[in-house]
Formats: structure tokens, C-alpha cells, sequence
């Protein structure tokens, strides 16, 4: 899938969280969302400090880089995010995207993404507020806002993010930029945060339950449930 400004549109994409995957079979679980019809990989990145809980670094990401056809996007849950950031442009990201906590000038570290090749992105925590990236917009391709605490998967959806969506859309204008949601998405959230003005829904838990490598179609109707709900609120939007 082309990342391309000029191919820019609002319909609706999955990103399914390999964090909920089987990690003993990372390259296969993959291939099989994507098998299944998802959009993107979301590679959530925690390393024990700036959020409660540690996966893996640049090096597992790298391995699994030649397992995805669609598009890396790489959320890094890390501080001090800039010294690890060429690491894992390196290892095959597209997306890179930074917490405006996780360093000192959030501006300098877009910049460092897009300098090495790569698609920026920044995050937003729920107690984070839309005005901490105001200044910023310019430099970036992509907006996550965190509809849970930020460090583990199948957490509860947060409601009060829902308006702060709407006001990052109206924020953003006609500006390229997708707004990702992360954490609690299913069929029955993803008209929430559509309707808002999201359009990129990351979902862990409501895209792996269920299935397997040796038996992904329940990812696949996952997936498209989660999918068709999104796209229903935004045509009625």
C-alpha cells in the first residue's frame, strides 16, 4: 500500500497489533493478517521504562520486516526515543511514531524520522491534549491517539478521547494526516472513533481472537467486522 500525500484518503484502514499475535510465530502471524485483509502491521514497541511492560527492540523488527508486504508501522513506547530511532528505519519501518513525552523536542524528533527515510508519526496518551502538537502538524504523516493507557493489550476503551479526535480533525484541515486510534477497538468502538474523524483503527485482542496460524479466518472476519462498522459510521459522517 502506497504512504504516498498524493494517495491520500480517509476510508478506513486496519492495522492489526502484533502484540497480541503468538510471538513464537511472528513472521507467519504476519503474513496470515495480511492474508486476512489487513492494511497494516502495527509493531508496538515498550521497553519496561516509559510504559509498563517490555517486548522487543529494532532487531526482532528487522527480522520480521521481510514478513510484511503491506506497511510497518512502528509505534515506539521508548525514552529517550532519538537515539534508537535510526535503529529501526534500519530494520525496515515506514511509519515511525514518537510520544510527545518521550523526548525533549518533539519537533527535532519528527524531524529525525522523516531525515531517515520515513513516514512521522507522534502519539498522544489520553491525558495528553491535542494543543501539545499544534505546532507541529506540518511535519507530520500520521496522528495515534492512545485510547488506553499505553503498555498492555486488551485494556477497556476510554470514551472521553472520542471529542479530543474531533478536535485533532478539525485541527489537521486538508493536511495529508492519518488519525490512528490504539487500544480497545472493536465493532462496536470503531463507529465511535470514526465518526470523530479517525481512520487508521489498530486492534489486538479483536483481531487475534479467535484464530491462528494453522486457522486465521477468524482474523479475517475480525477484521472486516471491525472494518465494515468503521466504514459505515463514516459514511454517515
Amino acid at each position: 500500500m502506497s504512504l504516498d500525500a498524493a494517495d491520500f484518503d480517509r476510508r478506513v484502514l486496519i492495522a492489526p497489533s502484533i502484540l497480541s499475535a503468538d510471538f513464537a510465530e511472528l513472521g507467519a502471524e504476519c503474513r496470515a493478517v495480511e492474508d486476512q485483509g489487513a492494511d497494516w502491521v502495527h509493531v508496538d514497541v515498550m521497553d519496561g521504562h516509559f510504559v509498563p511492560n517490555l517486548t522487543f527492540g529494532a532487531p526482532v523488527a528487522k527480522c520480521i520486516r521481510p514478513h510484511i508486504r503491506t506497511v510497518m508501522d512502528v509505534h515506539l513506547m521508548i525514552a529517550p526515543v532519538d537515539p534508537l530511532l535510526e535503529d529501526f528505519a534500519k530494520a525496515g519501518a515506514d511509519i515511525i511514531t514518537a510520544h510527545v513525552e518521550a523526548g525533549p523536542h518533539i519537533d527535532r524528533t519528527l524531524q529525525s524520522i522523516r531525515a531517515l527515510g520515513c513516514k512521522a508519526g507522534v502519539a498522544l496518551n489520553p491525558g495528553t491534549p491535542p494543543e501539545a502538537i499544534e505546532y507541529v502538524l506540518d511535519r507530520l504523516d500520521l496522528i495515534l491517539v492512545m485510547s488506553v493507557n499505553p503498555g498492555f493489550g486488551g485494556q477497556s476503551f476510554i470514551p472521553a478521547v472520542v471529542p479530543k479526535i474531533a478536535t485533532l480533525r478539525r485541527m489537521i484541515g486538508d493536511r495529508p494526516i492519518h488519525i490512528q486510534v490504539d487500544g480497545g477497538i472493536t465493532p462496536e468502538t470503531a463507529p465511535l472513533v470514526v465518526a470523530a474523524g479517525a481512520n487508521s483503527l489498530v486492534a489486538g485482542s479483536a483481531v487475534f481472537r479467535g484464530g491462528s496460524v494453522a486457522d486465521p479466518a477468524a482474523y479475517g472476519t475480525n477484521i472486516r467486522a471491525i472494518r465494515e462498522a468503521g466504514e459505515a459510521a463514516r459514511v454517515r459522517a
